[in-house]
């Protein structure tokens, strides 16, 4: 399956399906959170016609402080109203001492971070039941690190129990800005653990500087990254992300089809054998 991210930009044309037509949808809960009259019809619309996975982005399990206890209760009713098969976050933080900062900050790669990530996830899957996915960030400077990044995050899995998602443009982006090897980052993970993948575009602003912008088109050098990631995990969900710079419905769709191409090719045995 190959989803797109559903946005209000194009949720006419998602819903009608004619220009555009992913397997699936993912949004941040915290964006449709209590909204009422139109967009919460044009919610139920959309879910109506696609599986749907959600993405958050305020749960901020690096923080300090322990999870807010209220925006938990409001997110288990809603992946329970809304039937939510995946829900996923992030391994960074965002907040601290209830400050947002608006952004995804990397976490020190040191083992008493592991060990407080993982009592985080645990404590958020305990109460919502489910396991979460968590995702590798990108990120443009390490912070104290002591371990490699590899294995903080097999810590975090082995500890938590969680699943992971895996946004093979974020493992591009900071295997060429701190100028590493992607595929053998990527195989030292706990592959097995792959809930799902995301893939989206980024910028180059300097001759040694990518951002990871989720505004340009996949480049096709994340193509061949993510071809090669597929042939290690066996089948998952697969989500474009796009979240400004939005373009013709054609061309979105143009991208889904590619994903798809090589979702196909890479994993027909399993199609078969299933």
């Amino acid at each position: 399956m190959v989803g797109l991210g559903f946005r209000r930009e194009f949720a006419e044309e998602m819903i009608s399906g004619t220009l555009i037509s992913p397997d699936f949808i993912e949004f941040a809960p915290e964006n449709w959170m209590n909204i009422g009259g139109y967009w919460k019809k044009m919610l139920h619309r959309v879910v109506e016609k696609y599986p749907v996975l959600c993405h958050g982005l305020s749960l901020s399990l690096g923080s300090p402080e322990e999870p807010d206890s209220t925006f938990l209760r409001y997110v288990k009713s809603f992946l329970e109203e809304y039937k939510v098969r995946i829900y996923s976050e992030h391994l960074s933080y965002s907040k601290c001492d209830n400050a947002h900062l608006y952004d995804l900050l990397p976490m020190p790669f040191r083992m008493d971070a592991a060990r407080h990530m993982a009592a985080r996830i645990r404590k958020v899957q305990d109460y919502l039941q489910r396991p979460l996915a968590m995702e590798i960030i990108s990120y443009y400077t390490p912070v104290a690190p002591e371990m490699s990044e590899a294995d903080f995050i097999n810590e975090v899995v082995q500890r938590s129990g969680c699943q992971l998602l895996l946004d093979v443009n974020n493992i591009y982006v900071n295997a060429f800005n701190h100028q590493y090897d992607a595929k053998a980052f990527i195989a030292q993970l706990p592959l097995d653990r792959v809930a799902y993948i995301h893939m989206a575009g980024h910028e180059q602003v300097a001759p040694d500087m990518i951002l990871d912008t989720h505004g340009h088109p996949i480049a096709d050098p994340v193509y061949a990254l993510f071809e090669w990631t597929i042939q290690q995990i066996a089948p998952v969900p697969v989500l474009l992300e796009r979240d400004f710079n939005i373009p013709q419905m054609q061309d979105l769709q143009a991208e889904l089809t590619r994903l798809k191409a090589i979702c196909h090719q890479q994993w027909k045995h399993h199609e078969l054998v299933a």
